[in-house]
């Protein structure tokens, strides 16, 4: 009698009826792990770099997000208490996207202040030189070196609240009143207003016009665009939301699919 009960806790405790739950196989936990670390990166990824893939659609297209908020920081740290965005972690995750088979195009989130010229112009170039469809949209504001970061995508949005301040450019800290100067002050907004120029539908005369108006902001030079203004001057695309955006994007994956299929 004793040892059938205790042949009959055996078998309850092998079988997990003994209230407990029985272990799971050594792979079905390895999944489980690698399952978790994969969506703590992701998070992580989200909270330090504003960056995710999205990639639960229904047309089971992958798409990577990047915003980008703030001030753009170029080679000199910002104080931690501002908002940036880091060209450092941009440039490379940018040829990342590139390089990878899986990603099927970019779309950005933008709402920044502007920042340092040579690092914003840098994302921007490196965004007009993607392979695959990438589409933009602005959100709040996209002002100075902002601008040509909106129009460097293959398709641009802004909403109707959004704004875009053009302004000349402008340098802190000691600067030389020669000629040299202002001369080299052109040269960087002749680089600036080509960029825009070339990625969207204005001249750049009408550009290099609002970079110069005096009439617009008060005690400064330059303009303000707020949502359709910026697409009846030829600058974005389209007024639209995140649907709106998500829509376009995907539309052109699947146009660039069938593409690569003839």
């Amino acid at each position: 009698m004793h040892n059938n009960m205790n042949t009959e806790n055996d078998f309850k405790q092998k079988d997990g009826f003994d209230g407990s739950e029985p272990k799971k196989p050594q792979k079905d936990q390895e999944a489980e792990k690698l399952a978790k670390q994969n969506e703590d990166l992701k998070d992580q990824k989200i909270s330090e770099y504003g960056q995710t893939l999205l990639e639960n659609g229904s047309k089971e297209h992958k798409i990577h997000l990047l915003s980008i908020i703030g001030e753009i920081e170029g080679h000199e740290c910002l104080p931690q208490h501002n908002k940036t965005t880091k060209y450092e972690h941009v440039l490379p995750q940018l040829a990342a996207i590139e390089d990878s088979s899986d990603i099927d195009g970019l779309l950005i989130l933008i709402n920044t202040v502007g920042g340092d010229v040579e690092a914003g112009l840098a994302i921007a170039e490196m965004i007009a030189s993607l392979s695959k469809p990438t589409v933009s949209l602005v959100l709040g504001g996209s002002h100075s070196i902002g601008v040509p970061l909106a129009v460097s995508a293959n398709y641009s949005f802004i909403v109707p609240s959004a704004t875009m301040i053009i302004h000349p450019v402008r340098m802190n800290g000691t600067v030389i009143g020669v000629t040299q100067t202002f001369e080299y002050f052109e040269k960087i907004q002749d680089r600036i207003i080509k960029f825009v120029v070339a990625h969207s539908n204005i001249d750049y005369d009408s550009f290099r016009n609002l970079m110069l108006d005096t009439k617009q902001l008060a005690k400064d030079v330059g303009s303000i665009l707020v949502g359709e203004e910026a697409v009846k001057k030829g600058i974005i695309d389209e007024v639209g939301g995140i649907k709106e955006a998500l829509a376009k994007i995907n539309a052109m994956i699947d146009e660039r699919k069938k593409e690569g299929e003839q």
